[in-house]
């Protein structure tokens, strides 16, 4: 060792030396002594002589000097080693503003570093509109929006945007620059999540000088707002003032990097600030639907439409309808984001989405009637024809099936009634068919047609549904000739209503219903045959159309006669018989009887109907004696030519 130069310093002793004074979480760079301060002055006066431990330095320095291009060549390849690929924070979503110092003081070379500060920052973040949003201002005497929390949601593009930022070089307006932070950047206009989200909103705000203006009052109403400050200065910084803008607790929001050089070593201590553990990966969190990580914490999220119940963890779906606004016509469905109008049965959403109308459910639905459907509001109903009611299934119409009968209808084919009107006198005869319930066990119908001679068309036990006696009917032939109703009646009397035609036995009280259908005057006798028709327990309707003669209607007719008789004025206007003839053919359920009902409560009108008759009776008795005296005249006028 020289003579007179000091004893190399213990390990203590240099770390003393070298360490920096303790500030808050703060990085220092070492500084070494100035080289141009050894012969030189300064403002303060004459340059002060080396300290022997710079003395010391210098010559440990100048004994590395041989070996340097092996260290440098070792650094070089340490450099070039791959490096492994940084880790992502996964800890929830932030929104982070870097509020950037742009003044002249910042030289162009250490703005650069500041941009690769905040590049390397977001490289280690989960970037998104679901994840972590960042924005970026810079000022220096004004304050200049780079890009905002909701612009940019890629890494690739938030660097682009940094890379092109063109430094303001002025003075140096924090404050300022906090104050936008506070009621611009951070609102959620621009971006930022609401409050109530608990999101954590970080200003990261880096700056290398003293600020211009006030800082302390702003920075309090910004850390009031929820702003979670983090200031870093560089190099000439003001401490004091960094305390002033940061956050509590300052030892983990404070941090002096001592150049511009360091800030990047500075970056990768302040992303683990940030990036914590990932709480929600790590613990049980009970979540219902989704668990957001916050720094050393987390807190639950319900999907759209569910809002977060008292117990902060499950959801529920909100009910847009008890709002009141929906405007449904009947019913209103909350589903997540919203709500849908929805019609009853029956009817259908029309294109204002809010209105029903009903449906016509008879051309939509099986519905299952008999004879025709009727659409209602929301609903249907069967209806049958006139003269039958809906039966209790509200399907079906009301026949002669309450009771069973043996009904032989005797209808006359003589040569008075005409083809054309026999038809309708056939089809007569099938709309009372349609009145019944046919079948092997139920009522048997037999058809007789009569004029000068008697003819069976078909016996009772010939078929065995409504179906194919109609289509019986309507093969029947028109005899014409004579009118021999005494003949017809001993006819029905002695093989229509006999065991071996089908009528079943008298012990099964099944009622006999002879009806007789007449146009005119017969030419036999009637009342011996219609008495005896009687007797045997035949129950007899006459049926008069036209010139039929009512004496001979009312012979026929069982007691009460008034409701065993019916007579039309012509074919055409015959069709009210069915109906009278219904309510007085069928009998009651379960009884072998006959049920007697009166055609018309209304006594005044059965009055006038007799009356009709009558009157209608003399005139054509007068037509007759009037067509006999003009073929008495035609018969003298050929005489005397």
């Amino acid at each position: 060792m020289p003579r007179g130069a000091p004893p190399p310093p213990t390990a203590a002793a240099a770390a003393q030396r070298t360490a920096p004074a303790q500030r808050p979480a703060q990085l220092r760079a070492h500084r070494t002594w100035p080289s141009s301060a050894a012969g030189s002055g300064s403002a303060a006066g004459p340059a002060s002589p080396p300290r022997p431990g710079i003395v010391w330095y210098h010559r440990a320095m100048m004994k590395l000097l041989p070996v340097a291009p092996l260290l440098l060549l070792l650094l070089t390849t340490l450099e070039a080693r791959p490096k492994p690929a940084a880790l992502k924070c996964r800890t929830g979503p932030l929104d982070i503003v870097f509020v950037i110092d742009s003044s002249r003081s910042v030289r162009p070379f250490e703005f650069e570093t500041m941009r690769r500060f905040m590049i390397d920052i977001i490289g280690s973040l989960d970037v998104g509109p679901n994840a972590t949003r960042v924005g970026v201002i810079q000022y220096s005497s004004q304050v200049q929006n780079i890009f905002s929390l909701k612009t940019f949601f890629t890494r690739a593009d938030m660097e682009k945007a940094i890379n092109s930022i063109v430094p303001l070089a002025q003075g140096t307006m924090t404050g300022l620059a906090i104050q936008y932070a506070m009621n611009v950047a951070f609102t959620t206009q621009e971006g930022a999540r609401p409050l109530h989200k608990k999101i954590p909103r970080i200003a990261i705000i880096v700056t290398d000088g003293r600020p211009q203006d006030r800082v302390t009052e702003v920075a309090t109403q910004a850390r009031n707002a929820g702003i979670e400050i983090y200031a870093v200065g560089i190099q000439r910084a003001d401490m004091n003032s960094l305390r002033a803008m940061a956050s509590p607790p300052l030892e983990e929001h404070v941090f002096l990097v001592e150049s511009f050089e360091l800030i990047q070593q500075f970056g990768k201590q302040f992303q683990d600030k940030l990036c914590g553990v990932d709480v929600c990966m790590e613990q049980e969190h009970g979540c219902q639907h989704s668990c957001i990580s916050t720094p050393g914490s987390f807190y639950c999220e319900c999907n759209p439409g569910y809002r977060l119940n008292v117990d902060g963890k499950t959801c529920s779906l909100i009910d847009y309808c008890s709002f009141g606004n929906h405007s449904c016509q009947h019913e209103c469905v909350s589903i997540p984001n919203g709500h849908y109008c929805r019609c009853r049965s029956g009817f259908t959403l029309q294109p204002d989405s809010r209105s029903c109308k009903a449906t016509d459910l008879c051309n939509g639905v099986d519905h299952g009637c008999e004879f025709k459907c009727v659409s209602t509001e929301g609903s249907y109903r069967c209806v049958c024809p006139e003269g039958q009611q809906l039966q209790a299934d509200g399907r079906a119409c009301s026949k002669c099936g309450a009771g069973h009968i043996d009904l032989v209808m005797v209808i006359d084919g003589s040569k008075s009634v005409r083809p054309q009107n026999f038809e309708l006198v056939k089809q007569f005869v099938n709309r009372i068919v349609d009145l019944l319930e046919v079948s092997p066990h139920g009522t048997r119908v037999g058809l007789v047609q009569y004029s000068s001679r008697v003819r069976t068309e078909f016996p009772l036990n010939k078929y065995h549904s409504a179906d194919e006696i109609k289509k019986a009917v309507m093969e029947v032939e028109y005899m014409e000739k004579g009118t021999m109703t005494g003949l017809a009646l001993k006819h029905m009397v002695e093989h229509s209503f006999s065991e071996l035609e089908g009528a079943r036995p008298l012990s099964h009280n099944i009622p006999r219903i002879g009806l007789v259908f007449t146009d005119g005057r017969s030419q036999d006798d009637i009342s011996e045959w219609a008495r005896r028709a009687k007797e045997s327990g035949i129950i007899m309707f006459a049926v008069g159309v036209g010139k039929a003669v009512e004496e001979e209607l009312r012979a026929i007719a069982s007691e009460p006669v008034e409701q065993h008789f019916s007579y039309s004025a012509d074919f055409t206007t015959m069709t009210h018989l069915v109906e009278n003839f219904k309510l007085n053919i069928c009998p009651e359920e379960g009884k072998g009887k006959t049920e007697i009902r009166s055609p018309c409560e209304c006594e005044a009108l059965v009055q006038f109907q007799t009356n009709t008759v009558a009157i209608l009776q003399s005139l054509t008795e007068k037509i007759a004696q009037m067509t006999a005296r003009l073929e008495d005249l035609e018969k003298q006028i050929a005489n005397k030519k």
